[in-house]
């Protein structure tokens, strides 16, 4: 057929005078009814991925999926801040992301400042909640009162997980310290990598002479908190400091965040320090504890959440905040650890921020959202304790 004939086809020509056309135009109306099937299964494949407020869920994989189907939007809208803790500051991120597909009215915006300064966020009515690897103290309770209208701030225990002792020490992949040697070298008592204490620990490895530069917080953190209670719980003899968010112990170098902790053990030959796994990648190696079991504990999810399980609440009425055991005698369970709680008003919460305060903490307490928790290097909050926390936020006024 030549392009004569086809423009003059589809000028109107006779359908009789060009049997090849009409068998063309048989085969694209064939295409376009099948395409219309494909873009209505696509359509209906849409319909089940939404949520109940119509929105999509932002389609994905089926896992992004399911967890959207756990998140309620109903009437959240605007911006929530919050600030806080930098431990659990990839945890948020997963679940931001997740919430944000589901509830795009909603613009979260959670600033890992550290746990002592999302406190004093928080008190002086800033954000809507903070996040804290510490409950808070009773000076703190009390502040918080006057952001909550005269009610009471809660602890509501969130995101568990192992405290990390990350080093770098070339030549040395496998290494385990025990919570004295740990005390002495951040107290500034071990000075050099060959010390025999150190290598009293580690009969098999070739400890260099390198000089240990060990790295604290430089501000306020409960994941210092968390790491000197447990030096003191276990090594009291060792750690005469009382302990806290703000480091106490003489000596050292210091770094802003988890995050910027972990960048010096990277950088630095010698370097030891602390802060959340999520942080110890890129070849960060962390260290084997030696405990009451027979064998070194790794610093694992699954190691932390044998101990996190053994946590009792110390709160009363709906503040959740928990007792953790740095003691446990369990094999595999790895005693230092943290839990990160989202304090909030019990009652007296901001009428613009509530609902979507009441959605964010529902979504991350919801059994998806502490799903994600594992892949992101934390440990969920064992299910007798979130099935309270899940009750508290659903009674948030």
């Amino acid at each position: 057929m030549t392009p004569t004939l086809a423009r003059r086809h589809l000028d109107g020509g006779s359908w009789k005078e060009l049997p090849k056309v009409k068998l063309q135009r048989k085969n694209r109306l064939r295409a376009l009814s099948l395409g219309a099937v494909a873009v209505s299964g696509a359509l209906a494949l849409t319909a089940c991925g939404s949520d109940d407020t119509g929105k999509s869920n932002g389609g994905g994989s089926s896992a992004s999926a399911s967890n959207n189907s756990a998140i309620k939007c109903d009437d959240a809208k605007g911006q929530l801040q919050a600030s806080g803790s930098s431990a659990q500051k990839n945890a948020i991120d997963a679940w931001v992301a997740q919430f944000k597909a589901a509830c795009s009215s909603v613009q979260i915006n959670y600033n890992p400042t550290g746990s002592g300064a999302g406190i004093t966020a928080f008190t002086q009515g800033q954000t809507a909640f903070a996040g804290s690897d510490s409950p808070l103290k009773p000076e703190e309770a009390t502040a918080a009162k006057k952001a909550c209208g005269g009610n009471a701030a809660i602890d509501l225990p969130m995101v568990g997980g192992p405290i990390a002792i990350g080093y770098n020490l070339d030549g040395v992949d496998n290494l385990t310290l025990d919570a004295s040697t740990l005390a002495k070298i951040f107290d500034g008592k071990i000075t050099t990598w060959n010390d025999k204490a150190i290598a009293k620990l580690n009969p098999d490895a070739k400890l260099p002479s390198t000089k240990i530069q060990a790295f604290h917080r430089s501000d306020e953190s409960g994941t210092t908190d968390n790491f000197t209670k447990y030096l003191k719980a276990v090594a009291p003899s060792d750690w005469k400091y009382s302990g806290g968010k703000a480091w106490q112990a003489k000596g050292g170098q210091s770094a802003q965040g988890s995050s910027g902790l972990a960048q010096q053990v990277k950088q630095v030959p010698g370097a030891i320090s602390y802060f959340e796994l999520s942080y110890a990648a890129d070849g960060i190696n962390t260290v084997d504890l030696k405990t009451d079991a027979a064998t070194p504990v790794k610093a694992t999810v699954e190691n932390a959440t044998k101990a996190i399980a053994t946590a009792k609440v110390a709160g009363t009425g709906n503040d959740l905040a928990l007792s953790l055991n740095y003691k446990p005698t369990e094999e595999g369970a790895y005693p230092l650890t943290l839990v990160t709680y989202e304090i909030v008003c019990e009652k007296g919460n901001k009428a613009d921020t509530l609902a979507a305060t009441k959605s964010f903490l529902t979504y991350i307490a919801s059994e998806d959202g502490q799903k994600l928790l594992t892949d992101a290097k934390y440990a969920p909050i064992p299910d007798e304790i979130i099935t309270k926390v899940r009750s508290t936020i659903s009674s948030l006024s």
